[in-house]
């Protein structure tokens, strides 16, 4: 159940204004954006002598990736609020201390209190609280960091012990290039289904090298079918780059050069082997593959996407490759994508058969070109809330009323940051803002 507490920031209120003054005639999404928006900041936020936890909701632990999702949107109003400010650069500082801890794990306790998947094979500490191997639970911290960054203006998080974070992750993904000679890491869980644990002794999907980086889970948490996660490694070139502009200012330009020498060699990984020539969308690129040959033709509703790549800022919306890739995705030849009798769009092997994602819904409308099909997905997302007035994990496409986790705020907050973008609003210094600056 959803308890809310803690007062409205001001800046808060004004930002609700604004989607009320957009939206004079629609009470109901009116209501819908003011309690998706607050919930990340009323229910998940705990502070402590560390600073701020931030918990998924249902879950009593604080993903890199959620985490980092669920603020974002706080960032429209970080330059001009510096309480909240004040607790976005807390949020940051604690995913850093994380990735320094065990830059392989994606979720923590709050203390090292032991609680989670303890009795997983693989490296635990009392502190971690599952420790499942992701690209873009390494990717979200340097794309938060950056975006906290860009909105404040705050140079002082340009410190020591970001350069310390950015050799961690440096050094991982360049393990983990060559994952089968080199990555000390594997993981196994007992007496689960086959997504949350990886084959081969703990090894994971089998893999040559490509230049790309390898990943055992998906943003899903599930397990890859194939080590080379083509969103992840996406989203892992467009950090880099953020990476190497903060090493600039910073003064780093050794680390800085290795950056975006990894950069290159991730990109044309990826060029070269996440890339099909569909016999009926073309041109388009594959979801994962393993660098042999085998290729896994499908997108999850979780981002890092193939759906998002415009939104992860790895290439515009108009362009062609993308735009086949999408025409694939929003169709039936992708097996997670359903139609029903009120919703249609991208579900997950993780949620059951027939469920949509919000989340997947607000990355359609986000990287959609036509107005029609933003105002399409804004209907749809009032229309399947389930009478609670929030987002949910997935949902029945025939009857909404059927969802999953009531309590998800990263589905609140990716909801409330495309409806804001529908009014011009967005988080200073994303792709999205670049894009609408662009454009204008």
């Amino acid at each position: 159940m959803i308890e809310e507490k803690k007062t409205t920031p001001e800046s808060f209120e004004t930002i609700i204004e604004k989607v009320n003054q957009a939206y004079p005639e629609d009470p109901e999404l009116q209501k819908l954006f003011r309690q998706c928006f607050l919930n990340t900041y009323q229910t998940t936020l705990q502070d402590d002598a560390e600073g701020t936890f931030v918990i998924t909701g249902d879950i009593p632990a604080m993903w890199l990736r959620d985490s980092a999702a669920q603020v974002r949107p706080y960032l429209t109003v970080a330059g001009e609020d510096e309480e909240v400010a004040r607790w976005l650069k807390q949020v940051v500082q604690r995913q850093w201390s994380y990735i320094l801890h065990d830059p392989y794990a994606n979720a923590f306790n709050r203390e090292a209190t032991g609680a989670g998947h303890q009795e997983d094979h693989t490296e635990m500490s009392p502190l971690i609280w599952e420790r499942k191997y992701e690209v873009d639970s390494l990717c979200y911290p340097i794309q938060l960091t950056y975006l906290y960054w860009k909105a404040t203006g705050d140079n002082d998080i340009l410190s020591p012990q970001l350069k310390q974070v950015l050799e961690t992750i440096y050094k991982v993904w360049k393990i983990e290039q060559h994952h089968e000679e080199q990555s000390p890491y594997l993981f196994e869980r007992s007496g689960c289904r086959v997504s949350d644990t990886l084959l081969r002794d703990g090894k994971g999907g089998d893999s040559t090298y490509t230049g790309m980086t390898w990943s055992g889970f998906r943003p899903s948490d599930d397990a890859c079918l194939y080590g080379y996660l083509i969103p992840a490694n996406m989203f892992a070139t467009v950090v880099l780059e953020y990476a190497n502009e903060m090493l600039t200012v910073m003064g780093e330009d050794r680390l800085a050069d290795q950056m975006m020498q990894l950069r290159g060699e991730i990109q044309e990984g990826i060029e070269g082997y996440g890339k099909i020539d569909h016999p009926i969308f073309n041109e388009m690129y594959v979801y994962e593959t393993d660098g042999k040959g085998g290729v896994n033709l499908m997108d999850d509703a979780n981002v890092p996407s193939l759906l998002s790549m415009p939104y992860l800022g790895y290439c515009t919306a108009d362009e062609p490759r993308y735009q086949n890739t999408r025409q694939f995705l929003l169709s039936r030849h992708n097996p997670y994508y359903y139609e029903g009798e009120v919703a249609k769009g991208i579900g997950s092997p993780h949620t059951p058969d027939h469920y949509i994602w919000h989340i997947a819904l607000a990355i359609q409308g986000m990287t959609a070109t036509e107005t029609s099909e933003r105002q399409s997905i804004l209907n749809m997302m009032k229309n399947t809330h389930g009478n609670t007035f929030y987002m949910h994990e997935g949902f029945n496409a025939s009857h909404p009323e059927q969802y999953t986790r009531s309590w998800f705020a990263w589905a609140n907050s990716m909801f409330s940051e495309f409806v804001l973008s529908t009014i011009g609003v967005y988080v200073p210094g994303s792709p999205l803002e670049r894009l609408a600056v662009q454009k204008n």
